[in-house]
């Protein structure tokens, strides 16, 4: 691609009935008796053109000798101006700019791509061009740009419901691009608790969806992402809350029975009491009599042999 931008260093000469250049002619009234060079009528007394050594009459001028304009396709007479540029020829009215139409006779101008463009349409050709509008961005434009497309400011609208996102949060989806509200109620998950959409900072368990501050201990609202809990009929303890108000009393050592001791969590269980496994052992002897056989005395319980002592 070859720009060339009018200067006299290009050689842009404006023929304007000038004597110089290619189409160099004069033009005059004949006060001698010639004869025009094509159609024998007299020149005498008439306007006329010298070109080539020969004189003619203006009507011949114009049918035999006269440049053609580039832009409207008619001779360029004897008594236009005429630019040319690069063995081309323009009426100085048909020398336009090919995309707004300024003329450009006595302007520089650029010549890109065979067409003739003013300074100003030339910047928004090179310029890059808007996703939405697909007219340029030029200098001073408010644009929004997301690897490596750019828009207008105005042209960057949601996908969904049109508005206008500009500068403001947008999530991308493929091709698309949406704005908040419309990303959470097309795409986002839903809190279990409070039904809102989980933009950002959600937790699941048990392929449920949880905002972090909705998924509270039941009791005492602690947040519970991160941390040890324990779930009683779907509801969610903390595990303080668990061991003071849910947790069975042991009734060896009267502690909760839960599984966040570090001794084990299994559980002996009879007569509607519970007992740590480690606790359940023969109130005389102590002997640990989890997974053995016993005996239940008055609430206590002892081993078989301390049991035929009692």
């Amino acid at each position: 691609m070859t720009f060339y931008v009018a200067s006299l260093a290009l050689e842009l000469i404006w023929m304007l009935s000038s004597p110089a250049g290619p189409s160099s002619y004069k033009v005059g009234t004949m006060a001698e008796k010639f004869d025009c060079h094509y159609c024998r009528d007299p020149l005498q007394g008439k306007k006329y053109v010298q070109k080539d050594g020969h004189h003619c009459c203006l009507k011949c001028f114009d049918k035999f000798c006269a440049n053609t304009c580039v832009e409207c396709r008619k001779p360029i007479g004897a008594d236009s101006k005429e630019v040319h540029y690069k063995n081309r020829f323009w009426h100085d009215t048909c020398f336009r700019c090919a995309k707004c139409l300024h003329p450009l006779a006595n302007e520089t101008f650029v010549a890109k791509d065979n067409k003739i463009l003013c300074n100003k349409c030339t910047t928004r050709e090179d310029s890059p061009k808007c996703k939405g509008c697909f007219k340029a961005i030029v200098a001073g434009d408010q644009n929004v740009e997301y690897k490596g497309t750019v828009w207008h400011k105005d042209c960057f609208t949601c996908s969904n419901c049109k508005q206008v996102i500009g500068t403001g949060s947008f999530f991308p989806k493929g091709e698309d691009f949406y704005c908040v509200t419309c990303h959470e109620t097309k795409f986002a998950k839903h809190c279990v608790k409070c039904n809102k959409a989980i933009t950002s900072g959600g937790i699941t368990y048990q392929d449920q969806p949880w905002h972090a501050d909705c998924f509270v201990c039941v009791t005492c609202s602690k947040k519970l992402a991160g941390q040890r809990f324990t779930a009683v009929e779907d509801q969610y303890y903390c595990v303080d809350c668990y061991k003071n108000f849910v947790a069975k009393k042991c009734a060896g050592c009267k502690n909760p029975i839960t599984g966040f001791w570090l001794k084990g969590s299994s559980v002996v269980a009879y007569e509607g009491q519970s007992w740590h496994d480690y606790c359940f052992h023969c109130k005389k002897c102590s002997v640990n009599l989890a997974n053995k056989r016993f005996v239940f005395h008055q609430e206590q319980v002892y081993c078989p042999d301390c049991a035929k002592k009692l």
